[in-house]
């Protein structure tokens, strides 16, 4: 099994950052190394990158070095941080447990001590759900608040560039370095669902909000926007990969590849009708949240078992996926801030309006 990482890079500079390690997600450009997304066939043809994505190169010239490229599940089309190539990176919050994936190399990195920052990427929960599985902090951004560019893609109309600590403190201190600046607004009333609701309350107390506790009015729609969101992702990712993936046959394990396969067969008339009932949640959540946060689980339980069934795993990808989508499918940022329980290390997700990534940063560094 080939390790999880290979080493790397520098810093480029001074800043906030001196000292810190940074473990890579292998899809981001990091010059004179090649991307291998979490694959030997595509590892082997792929050249080396001439310069860093700008996330990393804002990293480094903030005074972080890269330590290694971490794995990444297969062209980060997977939830679970398992690789048929490379094995399942340890998760020492929950050795019998999976990391979560796709970002689960940096998870790993990070849980394990030999990182400070995991920088990964979240299209469906890929930071949401390592961050939960492995007892981290995590955020995924507003869409494009952060560059993804030198980045290789998914879906981009998902694809988000975030990233994981050990401490809130730091996951901060990285915002201030990749986001935007604008002014930090802490919601003054948070929506939590029940089974989240005793951990809502302890995080919210510390930010001074109200926590209201109810059922989302959404549930039953829920399957509605995941399967638009599933059909938008997988045609996305079939115009970016399907010919690789054509000329390449067997390179990817079963289940990466038949998700991809999902994205050639969905019509342009089902793209356009499942873009269309996107736009429609983005405008009412949008306007839901305005001036409110959301708290719910981080994913659909903990980390499935490192050998589990086909059935099991795919249940825990479906339930997960139910926690993530509305996130991804807005474009909302989430953060994560871990639980300790008696099942194992799960994540809080807190969603913001669209731009509220500074106040969810703040929030968790108050809460932890």
């Amino acid at each position: 099994m080939a390790p999880p990482w290979r080493p790397l890079a520098p810093p480029t500079g001074t800043g906030p950052l001196d000292g810190l390690r940074l473990a890579v997600k292998d899809l981001f450009a990091v010059a004179g190394h090649a991307v291998g997304a979490g694959n030997p066939t595509w590892l082997a043809s792929a050249p080396p990158s001439e310069v860093d994505a700008t996330a990393v190169a804002r990293l480094r010239a903030a005074g972080a070095s890269v330590v290694g490229l971490a794995q990444t599940d297969e062209l980060a089309f997977s939830l679970s941080g398992t690789n048929i190539h490379y094995g399942t990176p340890p998760n020492p919050a929950a050795p019998d447990r999976v990391t979560g994936g796709s970002s689960s190399g940096p998870a790993a990195a990070v849980a394990l001590g030999e990182a400070d920052v995991g920088l990964g990427t979240d299209t469906g929960g890929s930071i949401r759900v390592p961050a939960s599985c492995c007892g981290l902090f995590g955020i995924r951004p507003t869409h494009g608040a952060v560059p993804s560019d030198g980045v290789l893609g998914l879906a981009p109309s998902f694809d988000t560039v975030g990233w994981l600590t050990r401490d809130a403190a730091t996951l901060r201190t990285v915002g201030s370095v990749l986001l935007p600046a604008k002014p930090v607004v802490p919601a003054r009333r948070v929506v939590a669902v029940p089974e989240v609701a005793p951990d809502a309350r302890r995080a919210a107390a510390t930010w001074g909000a109200e926590v209201e506790v109810a059922e989302l009015g959404w549930e039953e729609r829920l399957p509605a926007l995941l399967a638009a969101f599933r059909q938008v992702q997988a045609a996305e990712a079939w115009r970016l990969h399907g010919a690789w993936i054509r000329a390449h046959p067997g390179a990817l394990a079963d289940d990466v590849e038949a998700r991809f396969r999902y994205g050639d067969s969905v019509t342009a008339a089902d793209e356009l009708r499942a873009r269309a009932l996107l736009r429609d949640w983005r405008a009412e959540v949008g306007e839901w949240l305005s001036g409110a946060w959301l708290a719910l689980p981080a994913a659909g339980g903990p980390g499935h078992p490192r050998a589990v069934t086909v059935a099991d795993k795919d249940a825990w990808r479906v339930a997960t996926l139910r926690r993530t989508v509305l996130a991804s499918a807005c474009g909302l940022p989430s953060a994560v801030l871990p639980l300790r329980t008696a099942q194992g290390p799960q994540g809080l997700a807190v969603v913001g309006a669209a731009g509220d990534d500074h106040g969810l940063l703040e929030a968790l560094a108050r809460a932890a």
